[in-house]
């Protein structure tokens, strides 16, 4: 008998960071007040009755746990953190925009945008062994709650590692499809194969702060 199981996987809000397109990976940023109000627009619009969830799993990093918050307290779900869902490792580009490694490490920039799928940026993870983390916990936590419909909090990198399995995206083709901060991504799976459902839905902030004004 088949189970399918549903994911509703969600970035965490916007961090200081984000906006000025630094390369966050393990770095713990918290979020600004933006990503406070995204995480607020969350827990208003993701109720009990609206949607069904039968677990929170998330990152054990604080932009994904304040994001998290609202969302826990409104449903009455005791979050799971792990690791397993943290963002990539960025290695050498911690720390940096785009723009500073280009100019600081020239070299190490240029095998980045390569898109080597083994390249481990001095010291982070390459996209191989990325993908295989990302993979492999989905699919962990999916036969452990086989039939159910799973919320989850985690990071833009999870994210396209995630869109990329489920629609077969090669990893050498640059990324061309939008994961918003504290957007839905509902994606699906079913005896060991991955759907996406529906992606990068933002309706619910909109429809949250039209129900407060």
């Amino acid at each position: 008998m088949q189970h399918t199981t549903r994911f509703c996987i969600v970035r965490h809000g916007e961090t200081d960071w984000n906006r000025e397109y630094r390369l966050q990976g393990h770095t713990d940023i918290p979020l600004n007040p933006t990503g406070q109000e995204q995480a607020a627009s969350l827990g208003r619009a993701l109720w009990p009755g609206r949607y069904a969830f039968d677990a929170l799993y998330v990152s054990d990093l604080t932009r994904t746990r304040q994001t998290a918050a609202p969302l826990q307290a409104g449903l009455g779900l005791a979050p799971t953190y792990s690791a397993a869902l943290r963002e990539r490792h960025m290695g050498v580009f911690q720390g940096l925009t785009y723009a500073e490694a280009e100019q600081s490490i020239r070299d190490d920039y240029l095998q980045l945008k390569s898109r080597d799928p083994d390249y481990d940026l001095k010291g982070g993870e390459s996209l191989n062994v990325f993908m295989r983390r990302i993979g492999d916990g989905f699919t962990d936590i999916a036969r452990r709650h086989l039939g159910q419909t799973l919320l989850v909090v985690t990071h833009g990198g999870v994210l396209e590692m995630m869109y990329r399995l489920a629609t077969g995206k090669p990893m050498s083709e640059a990324r061309d499809f939008p994961i918003p901060n504290a957007a839905l991504n509902w994606l699906s799976y079913c005896d060991g194969h991955w759907r996406v459902d529906q992606w990068a839905d933002e309706s619910h902030l909109a429809a949250a702060l039209d129900e407060i004004q």
